[in-house]
């Protein structure tokens, strides 16, 4: 790749009449604390909204009953474990954008994003088929509560409607974020939340003249939002200034290209889909522990997402300087953007733990009132103030191998951790020694721990630098 100067974006800024684009400015540190977090903001606020979007699902369904809650809580966990393989795979548009990008090599951007859309969608529209065909012998199979059971096939059915909307605005976000364009998601995913928000409260109570659908109505409000969510991305994506700049137009497939985004993208999709099957079947303990504890666990889950989220938006930010500084060829600096995106998150996760601390009894009660679920919630927070630090570091870790195409190594080490120690010791803690849910999370909490750790270090080898995507 040609040589390009140190800071990526300064020689193909766009003015503000052609682009929302951020980027690092050029008064700022390269790779320094500034700029990961110019680039960030737009991202964390972006995955506040996704969040957002989860936490008013989950309070308004959580309104209903712990027993909707806890359904919504496991049905999500396996909507999002048949689609993340799909999810993950298109999000190796943002590695080949954000390399070639750095390396001058601008008009080849959209087509990298088509050839990403091309390589993924059709397959998520199989996989949605066959979770809204199959959920209802699945659940027959998994033995949720009698009660959980017709709930999660309502709620399931209904989410399976979003699965290609999703997987398109994940492809397209990943383009804009590769070039350093992180304002454009983050609109596009305030205005699906919107859409999402007016649609619960419509279709789960009734109202607004829609039909009452309880659990399904907030299964089809998500559904109709993802595809509000790549509906914006596509008008912004067509836009003349970006259409010229990027050669967005539509494209055929290249065979060529496909098949080098399924080199890089299938390990991170296929690491997805392993550590979310271990995390499901998890959830399927948890859900034979009573509906209770599945309520606790799905208020616990949404509750991490506040540091998680913060955490992946951080991630995304370092993805693209990596990625953009290997394009320019300067591996100081994408070390220093590596060590900067960790001090952030620290900082970040820091203040998560010091509320999970200082008002777990407040946060639960944005979901339930139930005594028995804030009871068995409460020292779940405890656990959580640790394992959403660590799952922070190894979110970064994650998304700085990903800027450097190193994908293949972390799927090897989640597989083994996740199936190899998650699940093992999450049984023995929580179930064979009958622990309950708090110590089943903490074998959550010694995995997560070893995955940061040997993440952090994966990077810090240096091994990323004989890459090549």
């Amino acid at each position: 790749m040609s040589t390009q100067p140190t800071e990526p974006f300064e020689h193909d800024r766009f003015s503000s009449s052609e682009t929302e684009a951020a980027g690092p400015v050029p008064s700022a540190t390269p790779g320094g604390i500034r700029e990961v977090f110019v680039l960030a903001l737009p991202v964390i606020l972006t995955q506040i909204s996704v969040t957002a979007m989860q936490t008013v699902d989950s309070a308004f369904v959580g309104s209903l009953g712990a027993t909707e809650l806890a359904s919504v809580g496991f049905g999500g966990v396996w909507v999002w474990t048949a689609i993340c393989f799909f999810i993950g795979l298109t999000s190796a548009v943002q590695t080949f954008v954000a390399q070639h990008h750095g390396a001058g090599q601008v008009e080849t951007c959209g087509d990298w994003s088509w050839q990403g859309i091309y390589a993924a969608v059709p397959l998520a529209g199989l996989m949605a088929l066959v979770l809204f065909l199959g959920v209802a012998p699945l659940m027959e199979l998994l033995r949720p509560s009698d009660a959980m059971k017709p709930m999660v096939v309502d709620y399931v059915s209904a989410r399976s409607l979003g699965a290609m909307g999703l997987t398109v605005a994940v492809a397209l976000s990943s383009f804009f974020r590769g070039f350093g364009d992180t304002r454009t998601p983050l609109y596009a995913t305030l205005v699906a939340n919107g859409v999402n928000a007016v649609l619960d409260y419509g279709l789960i109570f009734g109202e607004l003249g829609l039909p009452e659908l309880g659990v399904m109505g907030a299964g089809l409000a998500t559904s109709v939002a993802e595809w509000v969510y790549a509906g914006v991305l596509l008008f912004a994506f067509w836009r003349p200034p970006i259409r010229e700049r990027f050669r967005t137009e539509l494209v055929r497939p290249d065979r060529v290209r496909i098949r080098r985004i399924l080199r890089t993208g299938l390990p991170i999709g296929g690491q997805w889909w392993l550590e979310m099957t271990s995390f499901a079947a998890f959830s399927t303990l948890v859900a034979r522990l009573g509906d209770t504890s599945m309520a606790a666990s799905q208020a616990f889950v949404v509750l991490l997402s506040m540091s998680f989220m913060q955490a992946i938006g951080i991630s995304m930010a370092v993805s693209t300087l990596v990625g953009q500084y290997i394009g320019s060829e300067d591996d100081a600096y994408v070390e220093r953007s590596f060590r900067s995106g960790l001090g952030l998150v620290t900082i970040l996760a820091g203040s998560v733990a010091l509320l999970f601390a200082l008002i777990p009894g407040l946060l639960l009660g944005i979901f339930t009132r139930d005594p028995e679920v804030l009871a068995i919630g409460r020292p779940l927070l405890v656990v959580g103030a640790l394992f959403q630090l660590f799952d922070a570091y190894a979110i970064v870790a994650d998304g700085a191998l990903r800027g450097a195409g190193d994908t293949r190594w972390p799927f090897w080490i989640r597989f083994a951790l996740s199936w190899g120690v998650f699940l093992p010791l999450a049984y023995l803690l929580g179930f064979a020694m009958e622990g309950g849910l708090t110590w089943a999370w903490s074998g959550g909490l010694v995995y997560i721990a070893l995955l940061a750790g040997t993440l952090v270090w994966r990077f810090r080898s240096g091994a990323w630098k004989e890459i090549e995507i």
